[in-house]
Parts: C-alpha cells; structure tokens; sequence
C-alpha cells in the first residue's frame, strides 16, 4: 500500500516530522510518500491561503494518483480536501477531518488546542463541516501568535499543556486534538503529563487512510462526479482528470 502524503505548506521542516509520524503508524502496512509544496505559503494560517494551497494539492494528486493508493492532505484547515474528492477515484484524507472524527470516536466532547489565535475561528469552521459542532467544546490557544512556527511544539510545551488542561478541567472536553502541523508530535510527547485523551492529526489521518483503502470502495458508479470539460492555463495533468481522462 501507498500513501501520498502532500504538505501544502511551503516547509520541508514541517514534512518530516509529519513523515516520521505517518511512517510510525503505517508500519509495515503502507509505505508513506511525503511530498511538500512546491509553491504558495511557509505556512497557511488563513482561508485565502488556504483557497490557493487547495488548487495546488488538486495538481500534486493529478500527477500521482494513479502511483498510489490514498493521499492524506498535511495540512489542518484540509486545504483542497472536498474538491479532491470529488476528482479522484481514490481515498483522499485531510488531517483535520480525520481528527475531529477520530475525537468523536474516542469520547463524548473534544477540543481543539493550537499555537495561534489567527487559526481558531478557522479551525472551528473545520469542526462545523462535519457536522460535530454540538460535541465541541471549542477552541484553546495562547493570546498572541508566535513570531515564528519553526520551533513551537518545544517553545510553547508548557503552554500547550496547560491549554490541554484548560479544555478539559474547565470546558469539560474528554478528547483534546493538537491541532497545526507545527504541533505534529506533541500528542505523544506530552500525554503522560495531561488529562484526557490527545488526537495527533497525521497519525489520525493516516489511521484512517490505510481503514479506506482496505475497505476498498468502488468508486465507477460513484455519483456527484464533476462534468468533463476543457480548461485553459491548467498542467496538463490536472486537465486531463478535469478533461474525464
């Protein structure tokens, strides 16, 4: 089994350690091809980045979809996550998704912690788009944004714990998902420390990437499946699935 594993986030320091992750999860089972954007943001911290990281993901899948067999979208807001899917015919996975539903299997009500107060309206709307909002306690982050992403799960651990400790002493959450790319790790690093239960988004995603494709849908009489046609300006990879090839 092969998992491509795209991080729209325009930083190889961020792949790895998603990679690492993923790997550890997958094991033996699936292989993880991690690729990183080529183009776009250091890092997405915004809709209208995320609107411009989702058509480059939908152009890396266009060139490898028929190499592998699910993607998993590194990235929390899931850029590109529903347009994906409504072009391949392959499990395709986003992070944040993945970990909201993972949360909701594991207790009754979750939280989100996070490094920065830019992410948490949108990462709330992540929630609301699965229709989860009603078990969601919201969402935990520190009061202002870190000058830098590169070194915040070791920067801010003891902040993020007590974060974690906010989201379940006071909001009543049972299940707390780290929630940003940066935070990759922290989960595992951190639980012996906290209360509740902690979802890393990768492994989650990953989990359930391998679940779909062992239950190996049949996607040729799928419906909802976009009309073909032509476009202009477009790689041609990426034309010729929105072309119908």
């Amino acid at each position: 089994m092969r998992l491509l594993m795209i991080n729209p986030n325009m930083t190889e320091a961020m792949t790895r350690p998603m990679a690492r992750v993923a790997q550890g999860i997958a094991g033996d089972t699936a292989e993880i091809i991690a690729l990183t954007a080529a183009q776009g943001f250091p890092y997405i911290s915004s809709r209208a980045e995320a609107q411009i990281a989702g058509a480059h993901v939908l152009d890396v899948i266009a060139h490898h979809h028929d190499s592998v067999d699910a993607v998993i979208i590194a990235a929390f807001g899931d850029p590109g996550l529903m347009a994906a899917r409504e072009l391949f015919d392959l499990p395709v996975v986003g992070m944040a998704e993945a970990a909201i539903l993972t949360a909701a299997m594991l207790g009754d009500r979750f939280s989100i912690v996070t490094f920065s107060p830019h992410m948490a309206r949108w990462y709330g709307d992540c929630v609301r788009q699965t229709g989860l909002e009603a078990r969601f306690t919201g969402v935990r982050c520190p009061k202002t944004a870190p000058v830098s992403v590169d070194t915040v799960a070791t920067d801010l651990r003891a902040d993020l714990i007590g974060l974690v400790e906010e989201a379940t002493a006071r909001d009543g959450a049972d299940v707390v998902i780290l929630g940003g790319a940066p935070l990759t790790g922290v989960a595992s690093d951190i639980a012996s420390e906290v209360q509740g239960l902690l979802v890393d988004p990768i492994a989650a995603a990953t989990a359930q990437a391998i679940g779909l494709v062992r239950l190996a849908p049949t996607y040729g009489r799928r419906v909802a499946r976009p009309v073909a046609k032509p476009s202009t300006g477009l790689s041609p990879a990426l034309a010729r699935v929105i072309a119908g090839g």
